[in-house]
């Protein structure tokens, strides 16, 4: 029998073809082609060439006699979970699940899958009486412009296919509002873990997050991206500028510097010498001053402050330094000290569990994540307990005479306000609506990956 050409017009389109399940049951028929036959390299294609080539399988595939129109369904792996169990949760015959198993090996990784991976199926099921259900396509996303698909061919045979789809670059301008943290925020608008980790870096520097940030609060974000054509990011360069609360940070590289730093529009280094909160998105629990203990019942002086988070939640050092402990200690329970320059220290206690590899005499730097937030010493829930000391004695972290950041001067100046220009170009054509491809609307991006 002749394989069907997804390249060539097919003679009418019929309404369901636009359905959720036409993009599983397309097989997305242009890409590389694993069994039982060969087909011809295929470049990465545009998105409006997928939607071209799903549109016509799916027309022309139809559903198999006594079986109905395809559905839409969501498979999740459980755990403990083969995919083979996962699928017969579909209700797709034995014979039927080993086959799928067996053609989607030949380019996934079927044994070590993990708990949680998402297939998107498309499945019939018989119109009259009893019946296993049966298999129309089956999607799974292999990376942020890829993804293989399994799909029935005319003469019943199992087909495998991978699409590639196009990727550009681009400096995307994301503005939002902070609804949750603002992790979650900036994640929801295309921004990859990456872009999050270096904002709430930079903002740590000015902003209390348990304390200063309301719902509602607006924010931007610029940053280099590489995407797909349907707004994918795939990768992420570093973060240009960022805006919060009419706090401004651009990034720029000082002449004769080995990395780039974050200034405000007046050309000022805005790395603080401590981060005000060695934690994101948690709220303060406890303040440092004098309370009652909730173990004891007793008056006496908390020296540090307390910040209230999940269990695993990551914790950041506050400034450069060096790992001085790394140990259990009493009712502190895991604790971990980092001493910094001209005699400050800071200290993080009640952990789950120290950053891989922590140890004493490791240097780190302001945001590295160093442990985790548990509940371990003499503690009442999970919860951070996070000291500053300074010349040996503590002192009030929220009070204490921080050292603040330098200025740039004379050409360094110059080139810093050339750079300034042209991200608020850019800025400003966002919000005008010039140049598309170089801007991309928050409302309009996906969530990213990893």
């Amino acid at each position: 029998m002749a394989q069907f050409d997804p390249r060539r017009q097919p003679r009418r389109f019929t309404p369901h073809m636009f359905t959720a399940a036409a993009a599983v049951a397309v097989a997305l028929l242009a890409g590389k082609l694993y069994q039982p036959v060969t087909a011809a390299e295929v470049p990465p294609l545009t998105a409006a060439q997928i939607a071209a080539l799903e549109i016509q399988a799916f027309a022309s595939a139809g559903s198999p006699a006594g079986m109905s129109q395809p559905e839409t369904v969501q498979v999740q792996i459980q755990r403990g979970e083969t995919l083979e169990q996962a699928m017969l949760r579909t209700g797709i015959g034995a014979d039927e699940a080993r086959a799928i198993v067996r053609t989607l090996g030949n380019a996934y990784d079927v044994v070590n899958i993990r708990a949680g991976q998402r297939f998107e199926t498309a499945i019939s099921r018989p119109r009259v009486g009893r019946g296993d259900a049966r298999l129309i396509g089956l999607t799974v996303r292999t990376g942020p412009a890829t993804q293989l698909t399994v799909s029935r061919s005319f003469d019943g045979a199992l087909r495998l296919r991978e699409l590639e789809e196009q990727v550009s670059n681009e400096t995307t301008v994301a503005t939002g509002e902070i609804h949750g943290s603002l992790s979650a925020s900036a994640g929801r608008m295309g921004a990859n873990s990456r872009i999050v980790a270096q904002a709430v870096r930079l903002f740590s520097h000015k902003i209390d997050f348990s304390r200063d940030i309301k719902a509602g609060d607006s924010f931007t974000l610029v940053f280099d991206r590489t995407v797909t054509e349907s707004g994918r990011t795939v990768d992420t360069g570093d973060l240009l500028y960022a805006e919060i609360k009419g706090q401004v940070f651009y990034r720029f590289k000082p002449e004769g510097s080995n990395e780039a730093k974050y200034f405000d529009a007046d050309g000022k280094n805005i790395r603080g010498f401590l981060l005000r909160t060695p934690i994101d998105g948690a709220r303060i629990s406890s303040n440092y001053g004098v309370r009652r203990h909730p173990i004891s019942g007793y008056q006496r002086m908390h020296q540090g402050m307390d910040f209230a988070a999940p269990t695993g939640t990551p914790v950041f050092a506050a400034s450069d330094g060096v790992v001085v402990e790394a140990r259990r200690w009493g009712g502190y329970g895991n604790w971990v000290r980092v001493r910094h320059s001209n005699g400050w220290e800071t200290g993080y206690a009640h952990l789950s569990r120290f950053a891989r590899g922590l140890r004493p005499g490791q240097r780190v730097s302001q945001g590295d994540v160093i442990a985790y937030v548990g509940s371990t010493g003499a503690s009442t829930g999970p919860h951070l307990h996070y000291e500053v000391w300074r010349n040996g004695a503590r002192v009030n972290p929220t009070g204490a005479q921080i050292p603040q950041g330098s200025e740039l001067s004379g050409r360094e100046l110059a080139a810093f306000q050339a750079e300034r220009r042209r991200i608020d170009a850019l800025i400003a054509a966002r919000r005008t609506g010039a140049t598309p491809t170089q801007q991309a609307a928050a409302e309009g991006l996906r969530p990213a990956q990893g």
